[in-house]
This record gives structure tokens, sequence and C-alpha cells, in this order.
């Protein structure tokens, strides 16, 4: 007899499909989701952040997810943290809770942040699903960590589902790979499965100081083949809005 979780994931590959379009095959292309902790105080965030370093990325660990990004806000006042995390196939996505409820290591952790029914130290969690880029299939973690490494998430809204298929389509056949040339290090691109401001898709980029993010931003402004693109017809407009959040790695990231 199949296990529940074997048949969630038969109900949510074909789902996925219908959401993101073409979806490859789980085993080659990543799901990630982009995990938000919103906090309304410095010692909820720092509190958050304990719990994430000590007792949820241990646990995902365990379970095979890796690597794990835990990020904080550049802008000051803002105490939300961000997290990331890349699974391999709609089970493992979906046998996560399960397996945390039977983890005792986690547990035992857990209950140290909010022991007894205490209010946790977060107030609200928000998620996006994202799919990978055929283009950037897995999460691809910056060469080098440093105490200055900067990471910029993007996130590119459309008016329609078309233009924003297309958009996707311009990094895959060129965008990402002049990103990379240009040095602006890619972390990961994927597509919204669900969130409450789609359609859109999500990127992250890294670099080793906000000096050197800025200088990879003119080159690639500045390249050849990013005019020709841009000015392509079937890329007009495709993106409506741009959010731009500047993150740093917290303690313990795995990005």
């Amino acid at each position: 007899m199949r296990s529940l979780t074997q048949l969630r994931a038969r109900l949510l590959f074909p789902l996925l499909v219908a959401l993101g379009g073409c979806v490859s095959s789980p085993s080659s292309t990543d799901l990630l989701e982009l995990r938000t902790y919103h906090c309304s105080t410095q010692e909820g965030q720092l509190a958050t952040l304990q719990f994430v370093r000590d007792a949820y990325q241990p646990a995902l660990h365990r379970q095979g997810i890796k690597p794990v990004g835990v990020f904080t806000p550049v802008e000051d006042g803002v105490l939300d943290v961000y997290l990331l995390c890349p699974y391999s196939s709609p089970d493992q996505l979906l046998g996560r809770n399960t397996l945390l409820a039977e983890d005792a290591e986690f547990l035992a952790s857990g209950n140290t942040f909010a022991p007894g029914g205490a209010p946790l130290p977060y107030t609200r969690i928000e998620s996006r699903l994202l799919r990978a880029f055929d283009g950037l299939p897995q999460v691809t973690p910056p060469p080098s960590q440093s105490g200055e490494r900067l990471l910029e998430l993007r996130i590119y809204e459309s008016r329609n589902e078309d233009l924003a298929r297309r958009k996707v389509e311009m990094f895959n056949t060129g965008e990402i790979q002049l990103m990379q040339e240009v040095g602006l290090g890619p972390v990961f691109f994927g597509e919204s499965l669900g969130a409450a401001d789609m359609p859109n898709l999500v990127y992250m980029l890294s670099a080793e100081s906000e000096e050197a993010h800025k200088e990879h931003w003119q080159g690639f402004l500045a390249h050849p083949d990013w005019a020709r693109m841009k000015d392509l017809p079937r890329y007009a407009d495709t993106v409506s809005k741009i959010t731009s959040i500047l993150l740093r790695p917290a303690e313990g990231s795995d990005i």
C-alpha cells in the first residue's frame, strides 16, 4: 500500500504542472520554498534566528534538505528572517513536516524557544513555493562566504501569465548566462507556483560586497548582449513591477 506522502506527491505533481507550465522531472529541477518569518521586535528576530540555526536548519539537513539559506535584511528596522529551502522532489517537500514531527532532536530543541505553549518569537510565516528555472535548475551557493557578502532578492511581477512565461524564457535563453559572465553571482531563479502576488518570478544574486554588486550591475546594463535582448519585441513589457530586497547571510547560513 502506498504511503500517504506518496499519494500526496502523486496528486501534487500534476498540480505543479498545471500551475507552473512545463515542469521538468522533479529529480532534475529543484522545488524551492522562500520562507519569511515576520518579527515585531529585535529580540524576536534574534530568537527566531537562534531557532532556525539550532533547531530547524539541522533538522532539514537530517532530511537531506540543503543548502538552506538564512538571511536578514540590510535595511534598518526591518526585522524579518528569510529562509531558502530547496527540495529535490515533491515527495521531499510533502514529507518534511511529517518527518519533523517524528524528529525527537528537533522537537526537544524547538521546545526551548516556546515552552509550554508560550508565544513564538515571530508573528507570522509567509511562504512562496517556486519551481527552479531550467537555466539554473539547482540552488548555487556563492563560491565563498564573507562577513560583507551581499545578496539581492528580486521579485518580478507581470500583468498576466503569458508575459510572465516570456520573462522566464528570456532568462533561460541568455539573461542568466550573461548575469553569470558579468559576476552578478546568481544563486537561484524560481517561477512562483504559490504566492499572494502572482504571476511573478523570484531570483537572488550575490556579491562579495555592496560596491562589487554595484559594479557587476553596471557591467550587465552596459553589455551589448543586454542591449540586444531588452529591445526584442517578444520581451517588451514582460515586467510590470520590480521589488528589490538587500540581504546579508545570517550566522550558520549555507548560502
